[in-house]
């Protein structure tokens, strides 16, 4: 390998992926209780303080000032909608099944990298995706109860967060990576307080569709254990975004993508953890090769700058 940053993409990203599953277990508990709105409220005010930290590290409050805030807005709205959309699939499908639908992001990344990034796809590269999401199938085995409405809202999710990492990858270069998660978490508390007024002056209630009444169910007021609970995700949250953001700053999109199955791998040991759901021969096949497909994308691919359209440098 000529290029270190490569592994330090690769290291980062896993991290972060690792720490989001943390944050996907407590969402998901909490998910037939509280609405979504509420839930990232408290975790967005939680995570305020670790990002200020990371921040002033990072050079200070002058490092978030930036003639271009627009593109860093663009970005946080998406991942906004990502996270948002991924949130509400938890109350109606299997952990697993969820992230297995949502590792569809590489696909997109991929495919939205050649024209939006100038990154060269090789067949090497769109053989190892391929590998990866031949894994996720055999993990999911998809089945009538994958292929219901709420099955789309992992995918939405998926294909938000690629578009929020094309552009990572691309203002990557002139920000770090705290100062797109300080925007980020900033937007996250704006819409969803925004989603909170809207709801509570509606004042009704909804019985319906297990998603639906998540997004749309009235502010419950916590007890301590819960209330500490979902604030954990604030920490958990801020140190993720930033471990992600730093990932897609430092290597083409379309390779750390990859290893974004990696997910599969936390969904199927939590979802054994705390639910029970015991992984069959089926869900080990798949990890292994969705972790073969990662290693042979790091020792294959040619990691080389790549030229960023016009378009893109308006």
């Amino acid at each position: 390998m000529q290029h270190p940053k490569v592994f330090q993409s690769v290291g980062w990203l896993c991290a972060g992926i690792f720490v989001f599953s943390l944050q996907d277990v407590v969402v998901k508990s909490v998910s037939g209780v509280y609405p979504v709105h509420e839930v990232i409220v408290i975790r967005s005010v939680a995570a305020i303080p670790f990002l200020f930290v990371l921040v002033w590290q990072a050079g200070g409050l002058r490092a978030t000032r930036s003639p271009r805030a627009g593109a860093l807005l663009l970005r946080s709205v998406l991942m906004l909608m990502a996270y948002t959309t991924y949130f509400l699939s938890f109350p109606v499908m299997k952990l697993v099944d969820i992230t297995a639908l949502y590792a569809t992001v590489p696909l997109f990344v991929t495919a939205l990298a050649g024209p939006l990034l100038g990154e060269k796809i090789t067949g090497q590269r769109w053989a190892a995706v391929a590998v990866g999401f031949v894994g996720v199938l055999i993990m999911v085995r998809p089945g009538a109860s994958v292929f219901e409405l709420a099955s789309l809202l992992p995918i939405l999710s998926a294909l938000a967060y690629a578009s929020a990492q094309i552009l990572a990858r691309r203002i990557g270069l002139a920000y770090s990576a705290a100062v797109m998660s300080f925007y980020q978490n900033f937007i996250y508390l704006g819409g969803a307080a925004i989603l909170a007024a809207v709801v509570t002056t509606w004042g009704g209630g909804y019985a319906g569709h297990p998603s639906l009444e998540f997004m749309l169910r009235q502010w419950v007021m916590p007890p301590l254990y819960d209330l500490v609970l979902i604030a954990l995700c604030g920490p958990i949250a801020a140190i993720g975004m930033t471990m992600l953001g730093q990932a897609y700053r430092l290597s083409e999109v379309n390779f750390v993508t990859s290893f974004e199955y990696t997910a599969l791998i936390w969904g199927t040991l939590w979802g054994y953890v705390v639910w029970r759901e015991v992984p069959g021969v089926s869900s080990v096949i798949g990890a292994v090769l969705i972790v073969l497909a990662g290693m042979w994308l790091l020792t294959r691919a040619n990691h080389q700058p790549a030229a960023v359209p016009e378009f893109l440098e308006r």
